[in-house]
């Protein structure tokens, strides 16, 4: 974690305890843990929670045990084993955001009783247990939660925490290269003396700012002895001043260099087989070096020859230089978007995080964050496509998730079935 990321987690700490001590967080995880500071649930035979009430026990685990995650349970009486037959068990769920999931245990040979349904990750929610053993009704609730955690509103704002709905959206086919900024040809003017003669007076220098018309320098004429003024023949910036007072300049040559500079050409070099992917018409996004300001354009031409020093394929594109910040000369980095495809879901890479082994973002459902196992699919440099585990609409953390994170880590929740 570096300085930026570890300033913003010691900041949401100190938030955190200013509204009242440690963040209400994400709790232990047996199946169906308590919150992480009560009373750890008594254990069956089996390392399931056990469950009891006048004389009756089901004893209830998630088995991951070569299957995937389902609800197994044992039936008891009087502390002994009943077969699978001396009664049912359903479990009833409430997920964040009140989504309901039921699963119904079945009999099964080896004694116990299964449900057929998967128990979906996060393993975080209510639980209800409702079960009948020989002829006797039973009902036990409590909460299981794992991957959550509460953050005020305010101290999440202050934190700089920000979310955004899930939603469809495009995957990008991006290549990334490098190019050079130069001017566009024909929007650069050499200024000459008409007549040779020494040079008088000049009015502008290298850098300046000078409109059509303007004077720019006065010369007397070896022909007439008389003066005459040089203007400039385009509106734009003085590139190179090639005179000096008192000397005698000839007839043709140049005494200035002036272009336009509101147009620039960037000239992209693309190497290797990226080349045959790459073709006019397609978005590019240019990146100046100096601050990381972008400019939007649409790749121009493809130059029919190859950079001799480089062997690369230069592509052209044009830029708008409103602000005088994009310097002739300068290296940019660029990104050329060769293809688009939609994708029914995405979020921005910023949303990414890893929690155990998997691939997570945090859902946000009032002040609760919640970790959300995704399966991803194609990514670009800005979003990637989920494959399941979100829904549309589902509260993204986007910013700030780290922050998430680290407050459900410090709470120490486990994954103990």
């Amino acid at each position: 974690m570096n300085v930026r990321h570890l300033s913003a987690v010691l900041a949401l700490t100190v938030l955190l305890a200013a509204c009242g001590g440690d963040a209400p967080s994400g709790t232990e995880h047996a199946e169906g843990g308590e919150h992480a500071k009560a009373e750890a649930p008594r254990k069956g035979e089996h390392g399931g929670r056990l469950l009891e009430q006048n004389g009756f026990a089901v004893e209830l685990v998630i088995a991951e045990d070569g299957t995937p995650p389902k609800y197994q349970a044992w039936l008891y009486r009087d502390g002994k084993p009943l077969p699978p037959s001396a009664g049912s068990v359903e479990v009833r769920l409430k997920r964040l955001g009140n989504v309901a999931e039921n699963h119904t245990l079945k009999p099964q040979a080896d004694g116990s009783l299964m449900a057929s349904t998967i128990v979906g990750e996060p393993h975080s929610f209510d639980v209800e247990v409702i079960a009948r053993i020989n002829g006797a009704a039973l009902r036990w609730a409590y909460p299981s939660y794992e991957g959550r955690t509460q953050i005020a509103a305010k101290v999440a704002q202050d934190a700089g925490i920000r979310v955004a709905p899930a939603a469809p959206g495009v995957i990008a086919d991006e290549h990334e290269v490098q190019g050079l900024l130069t001017p566009v040809e024909g929007r650069i003017a050499k200024v000459a003396a008409r007549f040779p003669g020494p040079v008088r007076r000049l009015n502008a220098n290298v850098g300046d700012t000078v409109r059509v018309g303007q004077t720019l320098a006065t010369i007397e004429s070896n022909l007439s002895l008389t003066t005459y003024t040089v203007t400039a023949p385009i509106t734009g910036v003085v590139l190179a001043r090639n005179a000096a007072v008192g000397s005698v300049a000839t007839e043709g040559a140049p005494l200035f260099e002036v272009a336009d500079l509101s147009l620039l050409w960037v000239d992209l070099h693309i190497f290797g087989a990226d080349a045959q992917h790459i073709r006019p018409g397609v978005p590019v996004t240019v990146t100046r070096m100096s601050d990381g300001a972008t400019a939007q354009t649409t790749l121009e031409r493809v130059l029919p020859g190859t950079a001799t020093a480089s062997q690369s394929t230069v592509a052209r594109a044009t830029i708008a230089n409103t602000d005088g910040l994009w310097r002739p000369g300068s290296a940019v980095k660029a990104r050329i978007t060769v293809d688009q495809q939609p994708a029914k879901l995405v979020v921005p890479l910023a949303a990414l995080q890893t929690f155990r082994d998997w691939d997570v973002v945090f859902v946000r459902v009032g002040d609760t964050y919640e970790v959300r196992p995704v399966e991803l699919g194609n990514r670009d440099a800005e979003r990637v496509e989920v494959l399941s585990g979100l829904n549309v609409g589902d509260q993204v953390v986007v910013e700030q998730s780290y922050l998430v994170k680290a407050d459900i880590e410090k709470s120490g929740a486990s994954h103990d079935h």
